[in-house]
């Protein structure tokens, strides 16, 4: 059976998967609200735009250690101390690695992916012409995978190319690759739009653009371009079972990546909008569970002490439905258009909780300063309940119990202690030592207050019930489903 992997874009020269050079891609959108003719030559598009396309070469220093690889003799040896010298000094070596980019400002800014250029000592940009420059970080930003850099052009005229809409895009325009795949430089190739809003977990803002147009080793880094000459992606990734292309590349969308070059050249880091929420996705389960029609949104386990969304109110088992006026379709959409809100905005969060709609007024804060202040959540007593029909035993948490059950003694709440073989709740991952802290959007005071909630959703005729659970510091929601009698 083969297996299909995905990769980042990788340097011939190398074993190891290391930071690809870029290509750009041309999106040749619909023209008259249909799909344009397949043109007869690329070549005006490329003479045009690969001026503007650019290889980067990078020089890192690596360290090998002392006594890498060296021969062991047995003690007392008349080769062990001589080896032994030898072996003290660290040894280091020049690793290379090539990728792409492309200039946005004829003063000498250029655009790369961020792993293209990590932990690189020294970079180079060479043009088209094979002119070649030094060049220095402006900013990078590792989550989105981007970075800006900065070149002094001299007396060279240099090419510029603008960002332009990507959510104009529509699956099927036709795409064109320019890069430097393997190492050759000024590569063309041609492809559509296969698909949007692509999440491969490269991290919290996925939003991808997929794309058939040949993307090889060596590409990462560079444009996507659509028929006007605008860059509406730049590419990062490939899905691949050998290492080549097999037709299935992904792009960073352009109106991700605009916001963010355009904070790396202001400020030299990213400002993102900051909510302070941990959030979930709402599975069909839990939206029966809910009372809510249909799965969507994103689903609050957890809101961090002092943050936006605990000054206005926001809870855990709170679902939010849409966030400035966009809806949450699904989880993932919410951190990335957050992130994308302007610091400092008050908006307007739409959400269900206790069975209907309501809204907040939330004013963002700053994630980067959040993250420098290392800003958490912190969460909130009995005889023990068995709750036979979900299949586990709870009791009110104190200094004896939790030393019993091996947990921190200043933790407080109402605590898992058995777990029934082959139960709903063991079949869901609870364990002995779970901490139940909501049961569905209310909180869980004692074990008596949590069998009385159990008995009441049976009496309403529930197919289960939904508890926040925290263990090792970490909450979730999990959707347990009542036995049969």
């Amino acid at each position: 059976m083969l297996m299909t992997i995905l990769r980042p874009l990788i340097n011939p020269t190398r074993r190891i998967a290391v930071p690809a050079v870029a290509s750009i891609m041309i999106t040749f959108s619909a023209v008259g609200g249909a799909a344009a003719d397949r043109p007869d030559s690329f070549a005006d598009q490329v003479e045009q735009l690969s001026p503007a396309v650019v290889n980067i070469s990078t020089t890192t220093i690596v360290s090998e250690g002392p006594g890498m690889d060296m021969p062991q003799f047995p003690p007392g040896s008349p080769f062990e101390e001589f080896f032994k010298n030898f072996g003290d000094e660290n040894r280091q070596r020049r690793a290379s690695s090539l990728g792409s980019g492309f200039i946005i400002d004829a003063e000498g800014i250029v655009v790369t992916n961020f792993h293209v250029i990590e932990n690189a000592e020294e970079i180079t940009v060479t043009l088209s012409d094979e002119t070649s420059f030094t060049a220095e970080v402006l900013g990078q930003d590792q989550k989105t995978d981007i970075a800006v850099l900065k070149i002094d052009p001299g007396d060279t005229a240099l090419t510029a190319v603008p960002f332009g809409d990507s959510d104009s895009l529509r699956v099927g325009d036709w795409v064109l690759a320019i890069g430097n795949p393997f190492g050759l430089g000024g590569t063309v190739t041609a492809g559509i739009v296969s698909a949007r809003g692509r999440d491969i977990g490269n991290g919290p803002y996925d939003d991808f653009i997929q794309t058939d147009a040949s993307i090889n080793r060596g590409n990462s880094g560079g444009p996507l371009f659509n028929t006007d000459g605008e860059v509406i992606g730049i590419n990062t990734a490939i899905f691949s079972q050998s290492g080549g292309s097999v037709g299935i590349g992904f792009a960073i969308s352009s109106n991700l990546a605009k916001r963010v070059t355009k904070q790396l050249v202001e400020f030299g880091t990213t400002r993102r909008g900051w909510l302070g929420v941990f959030i979930q996705e709402v599975t069909s389960d839990i939206a029966e569970t809910l009372g809510l029609e249909k799965s969507g949104g994103a689903l609050v386990s957890s809101v961090n002490e002092n943050s936006p969304a605990d000054i206005a109110g926001l809870e855990p088992g709170d679902v939010i439905l849409s966030f400035d006026g966009k809806k949450i379709e699904r989880m993932r959409d919410l951190p990335r258009i957050v992130a994308e809100t302007d610091i400092g905005t008050t908006v307007v969060v739409e959400i269900f909780r206790g069975g209907r709609l309501s809204t907040v007024e939330v004013t963002l804060g700053e994630l980067e300063k959040a993250e420098l202040v290392g800003l958490v959540g912190e969460q909130p007593e009995g005889d023990a309940q068995t709750l036979d029909r979900l299949g586990f035993t709870v009791d009110d948490l104190d200094g004896e119990l939790a030393a019993e059950l091996g947990l921190d003694d200043t933790l407080t709440g109402v605590v898992v202690t058995e777990v029934a073989a082959d139960s709903p709740a063991m079949e869901k991952g609870v364990e002995p030592g779970d901490i139940i802290r909501r049961f569905g959007q209310r909180r869980v005071d004692s074990a008596a207050d949590l069998a009385a909630s159990v008995a009441e959703t049976l009496d309403a005729g529930r197919s289960g019930v939904l508890l926040l659970i925290e263990r090792d510091g970490r909450e979730r929601f999990v959707q347990i489903g009542f036995t049969e009698k």
